[in-house]
């Protein structure tokens, strides 16, 4: 597929035009921009639960036509998933580190994170610091080509400590998952209470 960038939006605006079902989704999913846009200003929370029920009709729907491609994306997302954890890769651990980076710089100056969770994040997230400072010091002290995944996997100080990491950004997501549901369901909770 040797297309230039021009040649491609060409290609899917006529397919937009080739069909009314085209025809329909492109307004359908410009309508739903449209409202999310005008939402913004109006702050309807019925245009919300509109608009989530449409995407998760949608979902649904997806889900009843190709369960098989369904199937195949949750069996190929693990995989890969299970084959990072497994094998890791220098290259996703570097954007692991960049997003450590933010998310400590997100807690640094967000007002709407609690004292406990914004010392939570500078904890994990100066371990995985400290890791990949110690990572890159182990490979520049022996020499070792992060390219080259062989030499990579046969350091075990290396592996540990890449895999370590893994495991505290694993640990950090499910506590922030299960962290966000408690201040939900608190918050919920508590506006019943009052009225």
């Amino acid at each position: 597929m040797n297309m230039s960038f021009i040649e491609k939006l060409v290609t899917i605006f006529k397919y937009i035009g080739s069909s009314f079902l085209s025809i329909e989704l492109f307004v359908l999913s410009l309508l739903l921009f449209l409202l999310l846009i005008a939402n913004i200003k109006y702050k309807n929370k019925y245009a919300n639960y509109i608009i989530v029920i449409v995407y998760l009709v949608f979902l649904v729907a997806l889900l009843v036509a190709a369960p098989s491609y369904i199937g195949y994306s949750f069996d190929s997302f693990i995989k890969k998933v299970m084959n990072y954890i497994y094998f890791p890769s220098t290259i996703v651990y570097f954007f692991i580190m960049i997003f450590s980076i933010l998310v400590i710089i997100y807690s640094m100056f967000s007002k709407s994170i609690s004292v406990f969770k914004k010392v939570f994040n500078y904890a994990v997230f100066n371990f995985m610091f400290f890791f990949f400072l110690a990572f890159i010091s182990i490979c520049t002290y022996n020499q070792l080509d992060l390219s080259n995944l062989v030499e990579f996997y046969k350091n075990d100080t290396i592996l540990a400590i890449v895999q370590i990491s893994n495991l505290l950004l694993f640990g950090w997501c499910l506590f922030t998952f299960f962290y966000r549901l408690y201040l939900f369901f608190k918050k919920t909770f508590d506006n019943k209470i009052e009225n």
